[in-house]
């Protein structure tokens, strides 16, 4: 009788985990989608608009899958994080450093910044641009810092006081204060660093939160609640919306830069608003979305769709233009995200970069695990 009930414990454990496993590649899914959609100038959500909350979602998903255990275990922490995302980053840095000079050998166009070891081991960490094609991974160095940052400031503030409202009420102020910090002191590459950072550690603290405090204990996707937000974000609209160059970037910013124009406090808001949207739609999606094998795959290798999306848009361009007879010069011509006909082919491209992006991770793992067997296989 015992070991029948252990084993429906032990059943119903690896449900709840595949469950909570799936809802975090679908919610996984839909931030790289709108990171994607982004760089091709288009939103998914409508009023929810490219730049204004898809990065504030993946800090908010890194504190939705923080454990608590590495508080106490902060030296394990820090090696898996190295080991998760710096490690993968750096292979990533060497590959792009190739595809480079490769494509500077074919066209006369450097992508980049000059090849130095400053540029290869310092500057991921300063904004991540050395190479133009897989900048979008800046933000994988900046997530490292982040997650360090977080951790050592919760047991700080844990310390001084155990108390949920004390800790939100302390990166809330954080994440409010980075953008008009940006506005008092001079943004150079690590005043850079501690703005992003300030900014980035509030929605990590918000995800851990809502995942403890919030998710299975407060309903907040009641009518009230759906209301109350879309006419906050159409007033965030009407008052921000960038119509012409002349207006600014409107409710979009540009974490990466600190660049946050004449805001204060809108670049926060438009980021929960964004937030609640994302995670609203994954509730009522979630049951048709679930059992799919490509959201599911999507989830799972967001790290590679941000690292090669922009090189897969790049090919795709190459060959529309050899298509056309235009010389590949013209690629030459505009920055790393122009694309070729974008009112025709905006969408093509957005499928065909989601699906090719998606298997090169696929592919990339499936390597990774024969190589390991090769490995054990000689030891």
């Amino acid at each position: 009788m015992s070991e029948q009930v252990s084993e429906n414990i032990n059943s119903n454990n690896t449900e709840v985990k595949k469950e909570f496993s799936n809802k975090v590649n679908v919610l996984k899914a839909f931030a790289i989608l709108l990171v994607v959609s982004g760089h091709l100038e288009f939103s998914l959500f409508g009023m929810f608009t490219p730049y204004s909350f898809q990065l504030a979602l993946f800090f908010f998903i890194s504190g939705y899958l923080f454990k608590e255990k590495y508080l106490d275990e902060v030296l394990t922490f820090i090696q898996r994080r190295a080991k998760t995302l710096l490690l993968p980053y750096f292979w990533y840095n060497l590959f792009y450093l190739g595809v480079t000079v490769f494509i500077f050998k074919l066209t006369g166009k450097f992508w980049g910044m000059p090849i130095s070891l400053k540029n290869f081991f310092i500057t991921p960490f300063l904004n991540g641009h050395q190479f133009d094609l897989s900048c979008p991974l800046w933000f994988v160095t900046q997530l490292f810092i982040t997650m360090i940052v977080f951790l050592f400031l919760f047991r700080a503030i844990k310390n001084v006081k155990d108390n949920k409202y004390f800790h939100l009420g302390f990166f809330a102020i954080l994440g409010f204060l980075a953008i008009p910090l940006s506005k008092i002191i001079k943004v150079d590459p690590l005043t850079l660093i501690v703005i992003r950072t300030m900014f980035s550690v509030f929605f990590v603290y918000l995800g851990y939160y809502y995942k403890h405090f919030v998710e299975d204990k407060i309903d907040i996707f009641t009518y009230k609640w759906f209301w109350t937000i879309i006419v906050l974000q159409s007033v965030l609209w009407l008052f921000n919306r960038d119509f012409d160059p002349e207006h600014g970037i409107g409710l979009s910013y540009v974490l990466v830069w600190a660049r946050f124009d004449e805001q204060l406090i809108v670049p926060v808001i438009t980021a929960l608003t964004g937030i609640w949207a994302t995670l609203w739609i994954l509730k009522i999606t979630y049951p048709y979305l679930k059992d799919s094998k490509f959201i599911r795959l999507m989830g799972e290798n967001t790290y590679h769709i941000m690292a090669n999306h922009l090189l897969v848009m790049y090919i795709i361009t190459a060959i529309f233009l050899y298509v056309k007879g235009i010389p590949i010069s013209e690629r030459a011509n505009h920055d790393i995200y122009w694309i070729y006909n974008p009112i025709q082919t905006t969408y093509l491209y957005f499928v065909l970069t989601m699906f090719i992006s998606t298997y090169i991770g696929v592919g990339l793992k499936f390597l990774k695990k024969q190589l390991d067997k090769i490995v054990k296989i000689d030891e």
